[in-house]
């Protein structure tokens, strides 16, 4: 297991190398650059284009030079000092807008996660256990719906009953008056209350999805030799359940935890883009529009990075969790 381990962590060093090489390639293939769209933005709006304001930000931002030395500078600034450049449209390091944004990111894909494995666990049991039967149905039902809307639909639907019915705006993560305001006691409580929502609406889909596969792997289970023998031989019912089959269909639940980890960066963009949620998935959707290249290529990379680690990570976990999984 150690020289999986080890053998994988350096396999990762090639891999993440390549990624950073696709990655700037990709981020540099549309025409142009984030000038050449600073350009057309302000000819949209009669403004004057300063022609030796551009070249001197072109030279300072090594836009004139060739794609493999701007990527050399950028993965040598990242190696050495941390640095992952700085954004043309903010004007600021990369590093601190990730940053800025990346705790609530992290609070937000953390709450969804549990949220989704609390709710999609006991009822993926309890439809296996109780297969075909009115509850199996109701949850059935609902899990269809689940998986079949998406969560932006969701998120517009509930954002229209709660302003036309409750005069109330389920958009950002604070309220008015909590979103310049410094970190307190008072500000994490007005955090807690808005969170529910987008926990939900990001949860849904991941948790339909989760009972049916809990439930069809648990039901797999329940039919095999090994728990017919120990329940002939009187192991109590709920024992049995707990201790064999539904620990080896926990495997799907365990293997998600290589998503989770660049969930947090990506944030689900379209549904924050929707509710207005300060993540980082709105400023990655910002920077790729935007062609903001060193932003953009910072969080592909960092996506990529964190997909690596976390597949690692359930490997690992699954290794652990079910005996029958062994990397020699």
């Amino acid at each position: 297991m150690l020289q999986y381990i080890a053998r994988r962590l350096l396999l990762m060093i090639p891999t993440i190398i390549a990624i950073s090489i696709v990655t700037f390639i990709i981020i540099q293939l549309p025409p142009g650059d984030y000038l050449t769209s600073l350009v057309a933005s302000m000819a949209e709006t009669g403004e004057e284009v300063d022609q030796s304001a551009l070249e001197t930000l072109k030279a300072r931002y090594g836009l004139g030079q060739p794609i493999y030395v701007q990527y050399f500078k950028w993965a040598w600034g990242i190696i050495s000092r941390g640095d992952f450049g700085q954004s043309f449209e903010w004007n600021k390091p990369v590093t601190d807008l990730i940053w800025e944004r990346l705790a609530l990111t992290f609070v937000l894909s953390l709450s969804t996660l549990l949220f989704t494995w609390i709710v999609a666990f006991p009822i993926g049991i309890y439809s296996a256990v109780k297969q075909y039967s009115l509850g199996d149905y109701v949850f059935t039902f609902l899990g269809f719906i689940g998986l079949a809307t998406p969560n932006f639909l969701l998120a517009l639907v509930l954002m229209y009953i709660s302003f036309k019915y409750f005069n109330q705006s389920v958009g950002g993560l604070f309220s008015p008056q909590f979103v310049e305001a410094p970190w307190s006691w008072a500000k994490v409580a007005d955090l807690m209350k808005h969170l529910w929502i987008p926990m939900v609406i990001l949860g849904t889909s991941g948790t339909a999805g989760l009972i049916r596969i809990m439930r069809a792997n648990l039901l797999d289970e329940l039919h095999k030799p090994y728990v017919v023998t120990a329940r002939a031989k009187g192991l109590p019912e709920r024992r049995l359940l707990l201790k064999y089959p539904v620990r080896v269909a926990l495997n799907p639940f365990v293997s998600t935890v290589g998503w989770t980890l660049p969930g947090l960066v990506s944030g689900s963009a379209i549904v924050s883009v929707v509710l207005s949620l300060p993540t980082t998935g709105p400023l990655l959707l910002r920077a790729l529009m935007s062609q903001d290249m060193y932003l953009a290529g910072s969080f592909i990379l960092m996506l990529s990075v964190l997909t690596v680690i976390g597949t690692l990570i359930s490997d690992i976990l699954l290794a652990w969790l079910d005996p029958r999984i062994r990397y020699q």
